[in-house]
């Protein structure tokens, strides 16, 4: 590791607890981080892509687990900016998951399993998971199906912003996401903008 790369790192450490410890970091009786976009599921999750279809939304999933640094990450510093936040409130319906819950959930498929057992079969292994189910998928009877895509552990505020935006604008009907990052990464360099500070 380069010294540049650790003194990032320490930055963003750095900045995690100072914002953590400025926002309280409220978490539920689960341990998992509260926001007030954030929406209980109705345990069934065809009911949920179908109610945030309803209000044109596509269903949005927080995959997350007590203890987990990075997603108090994702919430102290990637839901600090409005621009993702603002962007995440009009474009989706946000529940979370607790990857080693024992909540019983209602899959796409009609099984009903716990929270643990759901993550298992969905092949979900990283806090946090970021997944979306567009609303033109309600109706499906499979996760496969129903889920479009998913950001699997913790990615910094430039490159997730960029990825929920690839979804909400639909660039990925026309285009594939190196492609779109790129674009975007150039747009910020006529900036003199390095992505890893925005």
């Amino acid at each position: 590791m380069t010294p540049g790369y650790l003194i990032k790192r320490l930055a963003a450490v750095l900045v995690l607890v100072f914002a953590t410890a400025a926002q309280g970091q409220e978490l539920d009786s689960r341990g998992l981080h509260i926001q007030p976009w954030i929406v209980e599921s109705s345990n069934n999750l065809a009911t949920d892509l179908q109610t945030a279809a309803d209000q044109d939304k596509d269903l949005l999933i927080l995959v997350e687990q007590r203890g987990c640094i990075y997603c108090a990450e994702l919430h102290a510093v990637n839901f600090a900016r409005s621009e993702i936040t603002d962007l995440i409130k009009a474009n989706f319906m946000v529940i979370q998951l607790d990857l080693v819950g024992p909540r019983m959930m209602t899959d796409f498929d009609g099984q009903v399993l716990s929270e643990e057992d759901l993550a298992r079969k969905w092949g979900l292994q990283f806090t946090p998971t970021t997944m979306v189910f567009a609303a033109d998928n309600a109706g499906a009877t499979s996760y496969s199906q129903a889920e479009t895509f998913r950001l699997p552990g913790y990615l910094q505020p430039f490159y997730y912003y960029t990825a929920l935006n690839f979804f909400a604008t639909r660039a990925y009907e026309s285009e594939n996401f190196k492609s779109y990052l790129a674009a975007r990464v150039a747009e910020l360099a006529e900036q003199a903008i390095v992505p890893e500070f925005w």
